[in-house]
């Protein structure tokens, strides 16, 4: 079997240092973190608390999961990339989305939601340029720059994770894309889209094939039932809709061998990086975390 790497996401904002080494002494291979500008419940800024991560750690890698790209302008999301991976020693993996699951951030930012693909891509295609290339001149819809040069530059450029879950997202992955981190999604639908992408990708100047992945929420716990109960509370006040008929579907849930059985199916439809994110109250998440290193991750190495 080729080699799965497991991420993990940060727990608390104010706590993002000591999350990042405590997943890094566990042997997860990444360290993630979403963000929003307002959702439902408390978030943070990826990029911030990658940085602070990134400072207290020596080898794992980080990635955001995801940054949401249509709510900064290209140029200084792109100087804010390249300094991460610079200050990480390389160590930063770069997640993009478009968002718009909360309309309000995208108004009070000043960003129509209907524009947040343009957008998107837009910005992809201007980060490639200056991480490529001096006195860079563009005229875009939204962008617009005259001769500029940004130094320094990441050598390598991070890799570029695409989340999402429509042919919009796979067609940007295809484009713009290291790797394929799909959320929300079922093995049969991940081993569908990684096709797509592929039929997407031809004729396209690419170096390597996409790095198929998989972002996944997860409660485990020794007894299925109550691992089961945390993650359908947790994901229903998360997104705010009721998700007890949709755990077994779209998350992992049970006890280690349910997981490792449901992991397996995600695997053999070609996950390579899973992205983990606990689905649980927050005094079991430390538990959460350390029971699935001890007694799933070894079942994949």
């Amino acid at each position: 079997m080729d080699k799965v790497e497991f991420g993990i996401g940060l727990r608390r904002i104010d706590n993002a240092a000591e999350d990042a080494r405590t997943a890094e002494a566990l042997g997860y291979e990444f360290v993630s973190t979403g963000e929003h500008v307002f959702f439902y419940g408390p978030i943070g800024n990826g990029l911030i608390q990658l940085a602070a991560a990134a400072g207290a750690t020596e080898t794992i890698k980080l990635m955001s999961t995801i940054t949401l790209v249509p709510l900064y302008p290209p140029a200084l999301l792109a100087k804010q990339v390249a300094t991460l991976a610079q200050v990480s020693n390389g160590r930063f993996h770069f997640g993009v989305g478009v968002g718009g699951e909360f309309a309000k951030e995208f108004a009070a930012c000043g960003v129509p939601v209907g524009e947040r693909g343009a957008r998107t891509n837009e910005a992809l295609e201007v980060m490639e340029r200056l991480y490529e290339g001096n006195k860079v001149t563009f005229d875009g819809r939204f962008t617009q720059l005259d001769g500029v040069t940004l130094a320094p530059r990441p050598e390598p450029p991070p890799p570029v994770w695409i989340s999402g879950r429509s042919d919009a997202a796979m067609r940007r992955c295809a484009r713009f894309g290291s790797g394929w981190l799909p959320y929300m999604y079922t093995p049969e639908m991940l081993a569908d889209s990684i096709a797509k992408i592929e039929s997407f990708s031809e004729g396209l100047d690419r170096n390597e094939p996409v790095a198929p992945g998989l972002f996944i929420f997860f409660a485990v716990h020794e007894d299925r039932n109550i691992a089961i109960d945390m993650a359908s509370e947790r994901l229903s006040k998360q997104y705010n809709q009721d998700f007890s008929k949709l755990v077994h579907r779209y998350a992992l849930a049970g006890n280690p061998e349910d997981c490792i059985q449901r992991l397996q199916t995600y695997v053999k439809a070609g996950a390579r990086t899973v992205i983990l994110n606990s689905a649980c109250p927050a005094d079991y998440v430390d538990a959460n975390e350390r029971l699935f290193a001890e007694a799933v991750l070894p079942a994949f190495r």
